[in-house]
């Protein structure tokens, strides 16, 4: 089984991106499946139900998110109606959506669970213990499992990586947009890597234009935040499960756009 996981999409240039270069990664690499993390994926902030759509009609199967992923307003509607969009399983129990979802892909099962980490961000249920419980219940059915952690700090992501190995397919790191050197198969052979990357604008500060996050830093007054123009880039994996449930591979993908 090989899966294609996109890294964070900002905006429309993320989009784009994605509609321009999908079609041949899939082609070229085998990919049985893709999944994206996209909180982003509307203006820079949160998620539509046209955006979301038009992320599925380009072969994506399956959407995860984040701390952004409420940053319009109709997305409490949005993931309470469509399954195939994720928000942290973490989150109170009343929060709209799921943190978790089934693929069938073939004669497999890919189980998918998005967790959001404590570390700089706010402060809801512990992902570790939250983990334990989204885990019991999907490795019933699943043959594969696929964890997208959202987090800020990278010694909260390795943490959770090594807590999780052997116990997951995969531990996926996204929320800092700026993808890492260092995927690797953990001892117990989880696949893993600190941050997937951003799919958006290059000459920017994290998908924003340079010209509003330094008066940011410089002042820390509030600023209205507009995604870059530019030349944009996929960042993404490609992860390699064997027919045991356990990774055999993990590659770094970024490909660069004009």
């Amino acid at each position: 089984m090989r899966i294609l996981f996109i890294g964070d999409i900002v905006g429309q240039p993320g989009r784009k991106m994605v509609a321009r270069h999908l079609q041949r990664l899939v082609a070229k690499n085998g990919v049985d499946v893709v999944i994206a993390n996209a909180e982003n994926a509307a203006a820079g902030f949160g998620i539509t139900r046209n955006v979301g759509q038009e992320l599925f009609d380009l072969g994506i199967a399956l959407l995860t998110s984040g701390n952004h992923v409420w940053d319009k307003k109709e997305a409490e509607a949005y993931l309470r109606s469509e399954g195939r969009i994720l928000r942290p399983a973490n989150y109170p129990d009343e929060v709209p959506g799921s943190g978790k979802h089934i693929l069938r892909v073939g004669d497999r099962l890919v189980g998918v669970v998005n967790l959001q980490g404590r570390a700089f961000l706010p402060p809801i249920d512990c992902p570790f213990k939250a983990a334990d419980r989204e885990l019991a219940e999907l490795r019933r059915n699943a043959d594969i499992i696929i964890v997208d952690f959202h987090a800020e700090a990278t010694a909260e992501k390795q943490a959770f990586g090594w807590y999780l190995d052997g116990r997951v397919s995969a531990v996926l790191g996204t929320h800092t947009h700026v993808q890492t050197a260092d995927e690797r198969i953990l001892p117990s052979r989880t696949a893993y890597i600190t941050d997937v990357g951003m799919t958006g604008p290059r000459d920017s500060v994290i998908g924003i234009r340079p010209e509003d996050a330094i008066p940011k830093f410089l002042t820390q007054m509030p600023r209205r935040f507009t995604v870059a123009e530019g030349p944009s880039m996929l960042c993404a994996v490609l992860v390699d499960v064997g027919d045991d449930g356990r990774a055999r591979d993990i590659q770094r993908l970024q490909i660069l756009g004009d």
